[in-house]
């Protein structure tokens, strides 16, 4: 089970599907966009095709526990390779870099 026998607040999906799909397709989704960030640097929002129709049916129930947690495992272990060397993304962020965006953008809706 998808709960792993922790309290969850949704027990209606769990009695209508036998998990909580919502819980799944957050799992899931966290996933495609780690995999997402990491292999391009960027975050597409709404998620792209094919992963937004396959996360809707999960969270519809249209998939099983054992396919969202395959799916998740998939997306775990390239994300560990990505992690290893895979991916094109520095090792520490440019901090500088986001602090002046930060006080740009805080000034420019601040001073307006």
């Amino acid at each position: 089970m998808l709960d792993g026998g922790l309290k969850v607040n949704r027990p209606e999906l769990i009695e209508k599907y036998g998990f909580d799909t919502k819980y799944a397709m957050h799992m899931v989704r966290l996933g495609v966009q780690g995999v997402e960030l990491l292999e391009t640097g960027r975050l597409t929002l709404p998620i792209a095709e094919p992963w937004l129709t396959w996360l809707r049916d999960l969270r519809q129930g249209k998939h099983t526990a054992d396919e969202a947690i395959e799916a998740a495992a998939g997306l775990e272990d390239r994300l560990d390779r990505l992690v290893r060397g895979g991916s094109s993304l520095p090792e520490q962020p440019d901090r500088a870099w986001a602090d002046a965006w930060l006080i740009q953008a805080y000034t420019s809706v601040w001073c307006t």
